[in-house]
């Protein structure tokens, strides 16, 4: 009797184990998506193009710390191949002494329908840039530096238009 009753309680144990792992672990689960990566010294980021007037695609960002460099290349559609590749030379770009211990920090974002800006940022400078990648007047995919500025230093304050605000004097 003792051991019928002892094999129905770890019956009964098992099956609320499956129970609440089939409970727990069914139903839609929230997609964890990130618009960029890093591994070691790389950092990859993507983000909207519009390349060939109106034409919408992918853009790739990478951002190579070893070489110092910033890559950005955009996926063809039809075929589904990379195009070439464009860079930047951040070392130059963003005054980097030789040998400096950098900590770069990359992230896309969306300014227009269809175009993504990609914002770098190298802490140990305090240097923050703005591009994006389109076509050049040759067709290639060129990047485009839209600002560079540091964080860090005499800052400029701008005032902040509220919505709904009026100018009063």
């Amino acid at each position: 009797m003792k051991r019928k009753r002892n094999v129905l309680a770890g019956v009964a144990g098992v099956c609320c184990g499956l129970f609440g792992a089939i409970l727990f672990t069914s139903g839609e689960k929230p997609a964890l998506a990130a618009g960029n990566d890093r591994f070691q010294d790389y950092i990859m980021a993507t983000g909207a193009v519009t390349v060939a007037g109106k034409t919408q695609t992918d853009g790739v960002w990478m951002l190579d710390y070893r070489g110092g460099k910033l890559m950005a290349s955009v996926i063809d559609k039809t075929s589904g191949k990379m195009g070439g590749w464009a860079e930047v030379d951040l070392v130059s770009e963003f005054g980097i002494a030789p040998k400096t211990d950098v900590h770069f920090m990359m992230t896309t974002g969306q300014i227009a329908q269809g175009q993504a800006a990609l914002y770098v940022c190298e802490v140990a400078t305090g240097k923050f840039g703005v591009y994006t990648m389109g076509n050049s007047d040759t067709g290639v995919i060129q990047i485009r530096r839209h600002d560079l500025t540091n964080f860090r230093g005499a800052t400029k304050t701008t005032p902040i238009l509220q919505v709904g605000a009026t100018d009063q004097k």
